[in-house]
């Protein structure tokens, strides 16, 4: 990483691309997933280096659980052993982990396993680790307008409480605005990724799959963001 670079405050990674890169390479889909469990320890560990305070990554949608029951089974199982055992790093970077989405229907094993590195992690200081699962941006706005009605009808807040920093601060997680989404793959939708908080973000589609979105490759997307000018609607 070179100096002098703007870093993003809040970074969104889609992890797209893993069951493609496995396939292309004669593989299960499934050793797609395993292989960027690695990938992605190494990402947080050198954002953590970079100095990076957010990131948001989209693990699993709400629509994901309409793939084949045999691959839904094994990222919930891995879900279950990356949160237990691959994530080591973050006792010695200091990073605290989030998770954002429903909680239904997980199995009960991965919400254990979820609510473990939540507490584990509470009162540390550096990266925060917000890992959408079973997660959907429409889910989030649903849920959260639910959350804002039911306060409302019990006199706890009033009509002219409702703004946007309040709808803002009141999604799954309190979390600042996203400054950069980094899809993966090459597609080029945001797929339901946290659609309210990315409204000012810059975007970048690198086209290599997760699996292989090395510490390199991040690098080559700061340099892209700090590339940018960004305006939020006015004149620069």
């Amino acid at each position: 990483m070179k100096d002098n670079l703007i870093i993003p405050n809040h970074i969104g990674i889609i992890m797209d691309g893993n069951g493609r890169w496995a396939q292309e390479r004669g593989l299960p889909r499934t050793m797609g997933h395993q292989h960027a469990v690695g990938t992605l320890k190494k990402l947080c560990i050198y954002m953590a280096d970079c100095g990076v305070k957010y990131c948001s990554l989209y693990a699993f949608s709400t629509e994901n659980f309409k793939r084949e029951l045999s691959e839904v089974e094994f990222l919930m199982n891995l879900f279950i052993s990356s949160f237990r055992k691959e994530f080591d790093f973050i006792k010695e970077k200091k990073v605290r982990v989030l998770f954002s989405g429903r909680r239904e229907p997980l199995p009960e094993k991965v919400l254990e396993a979820m609510d473990e590195l939540v507490e584990d992690t509470k009162d540390n200081k550096a990266l925060t680790l917000n890992i959408c699962l079973n997660y959907g941006s429409h889910a989030e706005i649903v849920d959260t307008t639910k959350k804002i009605c039911e306060w409302y009808r019990e006199g706890k807040i009033a009509l002219g409480d409702i703004t946007e920093d309040f709808i803002q601060k009141n999604l799954y997680q309190d979390l600042p605005p996203l400054d950069f989404v980094i899809r993966t793959s090459g597609e080029l939708r945001l797929s339901n990724f946290m659609m309210y908080q990315a409204s000012y973000a810059e975007f970048y589609f690198p086209k290599v799959y997760f699996p292989d979105f090395s510490c390199e490759e991040f690098d080559k997307a700061i340099l892209e963001f700090n590339n940018r000018n960004r305006r939020f609607g006015g004149v620069k």
